[in-house]
């Protein structure tokens, strides 16, 4: 996996060494991620075009939050996500690759935290899992 560290290596090393709050965007493909400190961009958006790319791709990238405790998944799956035409079946997609590549670019910045989806955001979850408990 790409890490971008942005503004640098050695401002991201900091904030993971001092246990600041940081954010991070995960490419679909789990090739590329993008990390920073919170106070350095504030928004994944603004990460984006930090690091050279569009905002307009921020649903093109797994977005989370976190610090040593934690990493809390802004989980919103787009209407086109994986061309997946059926919502239920987009949503679990999403769930799968996108629970690996947030693990996965965890476990490369020595991070073995939990990953939570905040209240605000499961409402997704909460549809399959109640349309899988009728099945």
């Amino acid at each position: 996996m790409n890490i971008i560290k942005y503004p640098s290596e050695e401002r991201v090393n900091e904030g993971i060494r001092l246990d600041e709050p940081m954010l991070a965007a995960i490419s679909f493909d789990g090739e590329t991620a993008i990390v920073s400190q919170v106070e350095d961009s504030f928004e994944h958006h603004i990460m984006l075009a930090q690091a050279g790319y569009s905002q307009l791709d921020i649903d093109k990238f797994f977005r989370i939050v976190f610090d040593r405790t934690e990493a809390n998944w802004t989980f919103v799956c787009p209407s086109n996500y994986k061309n997946i035409q059926f919502k239920d079946y987009r949503i679990r997609a999403f769930y799968k690759d996108g629970y690996a590549a947030i693990s996965d670019f965890l476990q490369e910045i020595g991070y073995l935290i939990e990953i939570k989806i905040p209240g605000r955001y499961s409402r997704h979850l909460k549809m399959i899992t109640d349309e899988s408990a009728t099945l």
